[in-house]
């Protein structure tokens, strides 16, 4: 089975994108590498942070590995909280933090469209390619659900009429943004196994 790291050491994305790929690879997040470092995400893109991410990596280990960034854009906000969705509410800053200044930021706008986007850089053999996924929806007025992480339970996905936290992982592994990005990578590692 091909090993491959996750520069990543967020238990929620690892499982989802383990899932994803059927665990037909071995993904290991940097602390499951023995990596204990913390790589910063200077840059005003997704993509750049996301291969910012991946270079460190294949630098320090010389092994196939990759990232992501991913970001909530919201119409009304003018794209925010973008390529600062972790850190919205400051570099300290948790879920509900994040969330609680997104509806604060929101109280006064109508236009709720949003869209959640993922970037995939993957390093195979020293060479970079990139993968990139979206969902549309729209903010919730009120954070509702208790499954998922981030921005789950304020998002609605087109179609639906509850949020990401709510319809739970089967639905959002079937339709994210993350699902959208990591299928385009497994299409691609298909031919080259």
């Amino acid at each position: 089975m091909k090993q491959l790291i996750f520069a990543s050491n967020n238990r929620h994305k690892a499982d989802e994108i383990r899932a994803l790929l059927n665990n037909r690879f071995d993904i290991i997040t940097l602390k499951e590498a023995g990596i204990e470092i913390d790589i910063p995400e200077p840059h005003e893109t997704l993509a750049k942070n996301a291969s910012e991410k991946s270079s460190v990596i294949f630098q320090l280990t010389g092994k196939d590995c990759f990232s992501e960034d991913s970001g909530l854009e919201v119409e009304g906000l003018n794209g925010a909280p973008g390529v600062k969705s972790a850190r919205y509410a400051g570099d300290t800053s948790d879920a509900t933090q994040n969330n609680a200044l997104l509806l604060h930021n929101m109280k006064n706008i109508s236009n709720r469209n949003a869209v959640f986007k993922t970037v995939i850089s993957l390093i195979i053999d020293g060479n970079e390619y990139l993968f990139e996924g979206t969902c549309s929806g729209k903010i919730a007025l009120t954070p509702s659900g208790t499954g998922g992480f981030g921005y789950d339970p304020l998002f609605i996905p087109d179609g639906y009429d509850q949020t990401f936290a709510i319809l739970g992982l089967d639905v959002k592994s079937a339709i994210s943004h993350r699902k959208k990005a990591v299928d385009q990578m497994n299409a691609f590692l298909k031919t080259i196994a």
